[in-house]
């Protein structure tokens, strides 16, 4: 069998989400309702550190390096204080274990559980012990209504207040120009006024013909208004030269012969 098969049953093996500063206390509550096992712990650095804070000193604690070197080494439950940072080191952990394992996960570890999950090909199932869940952060709450808006007032205060905290000297005030000329409504009335007022037309006057035989005008109207022998137009000329006329008459049925 490969030294990296895992033998327990997928619910036999728990995460226990704990904060780090909780899991000593979790740690001696797991081995005192298993105490009649055999337990081993596991951990990635430091076991003396660990053995000293159990309350059972038969228990094994072992760091990684000497657990997995000792490859006839075997125990009924492994419990992990700490997540390997490889995921394959976890594996070579769980793989000496024959009844159940469990694995105890500060909230900064959850994000090594993943590479383990991918290797298994399933997801370790997690089990919140009561007393010993990661702490709840409440968020901020939001203010009430809304932010409220500034009128224009109230943003030239809050504008000359931070530049006076940042220059530490008062806001200068804008100079008065002097020599710009006051508005004048009634003023600008009479002069857009004479912009819109009727103008006397002169009247268009026939000058002549240019060698063409055209008609020449004083003003701008030409053609579309006189003739071409300079006489003005009718308001309904009607052309002298007209089409064919077409008289169309009903047809009469043919009799039958």
């Amino acid at each position: 069998m490969p030294s990296n098969t895992i033998t327990i049953k997928p619910n036999n093996h728990r995460v226990h989400p704990c904060p780090q500063a909780k899991k000593p206390e979790l740690l001696n509550q797991i081995i005192a309702k298993n105490s009649s096992s055999d337990i081993v712990v596991v951990c990635s650095q430091d076991p003396m550190g660990i053995k000293e804070i159990l309350e059972n000193k038969d228990i094994v604690v072992m760091d990684d390096r000497d657990f997995i070197s000792s490859k006839e080494l075997s125990c009924e439950i492994l419990i992990s204080y700490d997540v390997p940072d490889k995921a394959i080191v976890y594996l070579a952990r769980v793989s000496k274990a024959t009844q159940s394992a469990t694995i105890l996960v500060d909230e900064s570890e959850q994000k090594k559980l993943y590479p383990i999950e991918m290797l298994l090909g399933r997801a370790i199932k997690q089990e919140k012990v009561s007393g010993f869940e990661y702490e709840v952060k409440e968020a901020p709450e939001a203010p009430k209504g809304g932010a409220k808006k500034l009128s224009k007032d109230q943003i030239r205060e809050v504008a000359k207040k931070r530049y006076e905290e940042k220059t530490g000297e008062p806001k200068p005030k804008t100079p008065y120009n002097s020599d710009k000329k006051p508005y004048d409504r009634d003023a600008k009335k009479s002069n857009s006024g004479d912009k819109w007022a009727k103008k006397d037309k002169t009247p268009n006057k026939f000058l002549g013909k240019d060698e063409n035989g055209k008609a020449i005008f004083s003003g701008k109207s030409g053609e579309r208004n006189h003739r071409h022998d300079g006489t003005p137009r009718g308001k309904w000329d009607a052309p002298k030269k007209v089409g064919r006329k077409i008289n169309i008459k009903a047809l009469k049925p043919k009799e039958d012969s």
